[in-house]
């Protein structure tokens, strides 16, 4: 079995969380600077096993796409082309960076590391990728 990386795009930088190889447990891996996160990619896929890249998918209170999926969708039409025999799916980002910010008030990190926005981006990567896995677990 491989693993499912889940990505939190985003028009600056993409952070990227990961599950093990038995699909169980969801770790940030690192935040990747968005003009090069389709040759991370490739060069992820030489070295380790994916089954699945996970893409955030935001979305309004109305539940319409937020205007970042604009920004999204030309990545994913880059991503199917280049790595095709990797499915992809979407799951609902709403609230994901607020949710990282508290966990890292929670976790007691210092207000100069809650600055650090690819740190929010890494966990919010982590967010997206635990909330797929749990509700998989459902079913």
């Amino acid at each position: 079995m491989g693993r499912i990386l889940a990505i939190d795009y985003g028009k600056v930088r993409t952070g990227i969380a990961v599950t093990d190889e038995l699909q169980i447990i969801a770790s940030g891996l690192t935040t990747v600077e968005t003009p090069n996160l389709l040759k991370f990619l490739l060069n992820y896929i030489e070295t380790e096993t994916v089954d699945l890249f996970l893409v955030g998918e935001p979305k309004q209170m109305n539940n319409m796409p937020s205007e970042s999926e604009a920004l999204i969708k030309p990545f994913l039409k880059t991503l199917q082309k280049a790595i095709p025999q990797i499915p992809v799916e979407r799951v609902d980002e709403r609230f994901t960076s607020k949710m990282a910010f508290q966990t890292m008030i929670d976790s007691g990190l210092s207000k100069k590391k809650r600055r650090n926005k690819a740190l929010i981006d890494e966990i919010s990567a982590t967010l997206i990728l635990q909330s797929y896995l749990e509700a998989q677990k459902r079913f």
